[in-house]
């Protein structure tokens, strides 16, 4: 199996921590002296080799990329000239791997996701290789805890499929979007949906094959891309077919509408990090409800708080319900039920060209 990770995003909704020059996939945002990309590479150790993993970033990360992963091949660095969507950034990796062994599996996942139970989490993707062999394009149903409304759906059909081994690989009826309050509780306590994460495991001619049927301009695309590697006319046909490409999810061009598409329950303890709030899931609680990620921190009579630190001593006295964030050029203080109003901050800044801080 080969993997691919996706690692392109900005992840704005975690400034000042994450910025477009260091990006939170690149960052250590819960405290654990590792990297959210190095975490995806280290839950991988094992199943598999560091030469078979590949990652999908912009022009401007790849040097972060080998930087924090020393001893990924150069060459397995493949960077987008721009960001156009899932879409063409699985496609551009498929290509990739198509010319290496089209008939390979590859795992496509995320550079920016917490999994709590990596030994849960490499059994899955074992059991989702078997049904990509079985020419299935299967996709990882994150098993709802809450009726999240941030999130699109997957719907599965009621029985398991015949080839499933211990690990129930189901039949997709259905991707949904992301629901309102009402509809997502009847999504949870029907149990037969699950959070879509976006993460899919298939045979590289398979997805490939999807394309062309569904999307066959940006199938060609891809395949002139393809064709040039290996060449020294590899770069200016990726600059120039790149531009040509629509941008769009995977979801929406290819999924919705694939034939054979499974999907495999997941209970390892997984996070997208999508907000400063959502780190209360993934980190140990005090007994006053606060979770401290990391530097130097004194409270007083304070309750519920979230608090990455810096260098310095952050000192709170008589306040909750409160996310603190000292990146040291910038300080973020917000209320938890607000903090996803920090897109406003974001762009706020970028209207006053304070790219320093971006």
């Amino acid at each position: 199996m080969y993997v691919a990770i996706l690692a392109g995003g900005v992840g704005t909704r975690l400034w000042p921590r994450s910025r477009e020059a260091m990006p939170k996939q690149f960052s250590d945002v819960i405290g654990t002296g590792r990297t959210m990309i190095q975490a995806t590479v280290d839950r991988l150790d094992g199943l598999v080799e560091l030469s078979d993993i590949y990652v999908i970033t912009g022009r401007g990360y790849r040097a972060l990329v080998l930087e924090q992963l020393p001893g990924l091949p150069p060459e397995n660095v493949i960077v987008e000239p721009d960001g156009r969507n899932t879409g063409p950034a699985i496609g551009l990796a498929c290509a990739h791997l198509y010319r290496r062994d089209p008939n390979g599996i590859i795992a496509l996942l995320h550079a920016d996701h917490i999994i709590q139970d990596p030994v849960a989490y490499r059994a899955v993707l074992q059991q989702a290789a078997l049904a990509a062999q079985g020419d299935y394009l299967t996709v990882l149903g994150i098993t709802p805890t809450s009726p999240h409304t941030g999130y699109g759906y997957i719907q599965r059909t009621g029985e398991p499929l015949p080839a499933s081994g211990t690990i129930p690989v189901y039949a997709v009826d259905s991707f949904l979007e992301k629901p309102d309050q009402a509809t997502a509780e009847s999504f949870l306590a029907s149990g037969s949906y699950y959070w879509n994460a976006g993460n899919f495991i298939c045979r590289v001619d398979r997805m490939l094959g999807e394309f062309e049927r569904q999307l066959p301009d940006l199938h060609a695309g891809l395949m002139a891309i393809g064709d040039s590697l290996g060449t020294d006319r590899a770069d200016e046909v990726l600059e120039s077919v790149w531009q040509t490409l629509a941008p769009i999810s995977i979801d929406h061009g290819v999924m919705e509408h694939a034939q054979r598409v499974a999907v495999i329950p997941l209970q390892a303890g997984w996070n997208d990090v999508g907000s400063w709030d959502a780190l209360e899931e993934v980190l140990p609680v005090d007994d006053e409800g606060n979770v401290l990620v990391q530097g130097e921190t004194l409270l007083v009579d304070s309750h519920g708080l979230i608090v990455s630190g810096g260098k310095r001593l952050i000192a709170l006295v008589g306040v909750e319900d409160l996310v603190v964030v000292d990146s040291g050029d910038a300080l973020l203080i917000g209320h938890k039920k607000q903090i996803q109003k920090i897109k406003a901050v974001v762009e706020q800044l970028r209207a006053e060209e304070r790219f320093d801080l971006l």
